[in-house]
C-alpha cells in the first residue's frame, strides 16, 4: 500500500518511492527483474511499468503479474527509454524516484538503504551505488562492494562523462521535475539526467553497497551499439559546450566508441580520431591508437 505522504513507524518516516521500470522486449528476464522490486522491504513505495511498444510476450508476462500485485502498468508505441521514463512520470506521486531496467535485478534491502540516505542528505539529487555483473541465468560475473561513497560536482561528472547508471539511481523528484523531466530524443537516459542534476548544483553521490545485479546478455552487447551511444552522449554534453570541462568531457566520450571500434571497426575508428584534435589526445586515448595500429577483433 503506497502513500504519497511519508508513512511514520516508530518514529521513522517513509518518503514514497516511485519505482519506474521501461520495458522493451524484456520477456526473458521482466518477471524476475519486477518480483525482485515487489519483494523490496521498503514500506512505502508504488511501481509503475511502461511497456515501450515490445513484439514479444513481455506485455502478458507483466500483465499476468499486475492481476496478483495491482501495480500500475501503461503501454506505449515504442518511443526509447527516455520517453517511457517521461510516461511513468506523469502517472508517479513518489518524492523520491529510481528507475530499474527490465532486465535487472534490485538487491533486497535497496530502496530502504538509498532512501534513508537520500533522506538525511537533502542536498543529493541523484544517489547511486554499486552494481555487480550477472549473467543472462543470474549468476554473478564480476563485481563488488565498494571502499566509501563518491562525491562528484557538475564539473568532474562532465570531464569525466561520468553517468549515474539507470538500473543504480535514485533521483529527488523535485530535481527531474526542476530539469524538465528526459529529453526524449536522447534515447538513453541516464547521463542525461546525472548532468541535469548537477548542473543545478544538487550533489551527486554514489554508495559503496551493491544495490543491482546489472544482466549481461546478447540483448545489450551489440557490437554496434556505442555508435549510438556516442550520438547520445553527444547530445546530452551539447547544452553545456561553454563549459570549461566540455572538451575534456568530449573526449572522454570518443574514447568510450573508440574502445570497442578500434577491433571491430577501425575505418570508423580513424574517423573518429580525425576529429578529435591531437592536443585533446589523453592517456586513454593513446592506448587506444595503439590497439587500433597492432591489435586486431
Amino acid at each position: 500500500m503506497s502513500s504519497p505522504m511519508a508513512v511514520a513507524d516508530g518514529g521513522v518516516e517513509y518518503p514514497l518511492i516511485s519505482v519506474l521500470v521501461p520495458c522493451y522486449n524484456r520477456e526473458c528476464y521482466i518477471e524476475e527483474t519486477l518480483l525482485s522490486i515487489l519483494e523490496q522491504d521498503y514500506p512505502n513505495f508504488e511501481l509503475i511499468v511502461v511497456d515501450d511498444g515490445s513484439q514479444d510476450a513481455s506485455v502478458e508476462k507483466i500483465q499476468a503479474l499486475q492481476q496478483r500485485h495491482g501495480f500500475q502498468f501503461y503501454r506505449q508505441a515504442n518511443q526509447g527509454v527516455s520517453a517511457a521514463l517521461n510516461t511513468a512520470l506523469i502517472h508517479a506521486r513518489g518524492e523520491l524516484v529510481a528507475t530499474p531496467d527490465s532486465d535487472d535485478i534490485m538487491m533486497p534491502g535497496r530502496l530502504m538503504l538509498q532512501a534513508s540516505y537520500m533522506r538525511e542528505h537533502p542536498e543529493v539529487g541523484c544517489l547511486g551505488g554499486r552494481a555487480v555483473y550477472i549473467d543472462a541465468n543470474g549468476k554473478v560475473l564480476k563485481g563488488k562492494r565498494g571502499q566509501m561513497v563518491r562525491g562528484y560536482d557538475f564539473a568532474e561528472l562532465l570531464g569525466h562523462a561520468i553517468a549515474v547508471g539507470a538500473t543504480v539511481a535514485m533521483y529527488r523528484r523535485e530535481a527531474i521535475e526542476r530539469v524538465g523531466r528526459y529529453d526524449p530524443r536522447i534515447r538513453i537516459q541516464d547521463f542525461q539526467m546525472t548532468l541535469k542534476i548537477a548542473y543545478l548544483g544538487y550533489r551527486v553521490e554514489v554508495l559503496p553497497e551493491v544495490v543491482s545485479g546489472y544482466r549481461r546478455h546478447e540483448g545489450n552487447l551489440s557490437k554496434t551499439a556505442y555508435k549510438g551511444q556516442l550520438e547520445y552522449d553527444r547530445m546530452a554534453v551539447a547544452p553545456y559546450r561553454d563549459h570549461p570541462a566540455y572538451a575534456a568531457g568530449m573526449t572522454c566520450i570518443v574514447n568510450k566508441a573508440l574502445k570497442q571500434s578500434v577491433l571491430s571497426e577501425k575505418r570508423y575508428a580513424w574517423s573518429l580520431l580525425l576529429r578529435l584534435p591531437p592536443w585533446r589526445w589523453n592517456r586513454v586515448t593513446l592506448r587506444r591508437i595503439r590497439h587500433l595500429l597492432f591489435k586486431f577483433g
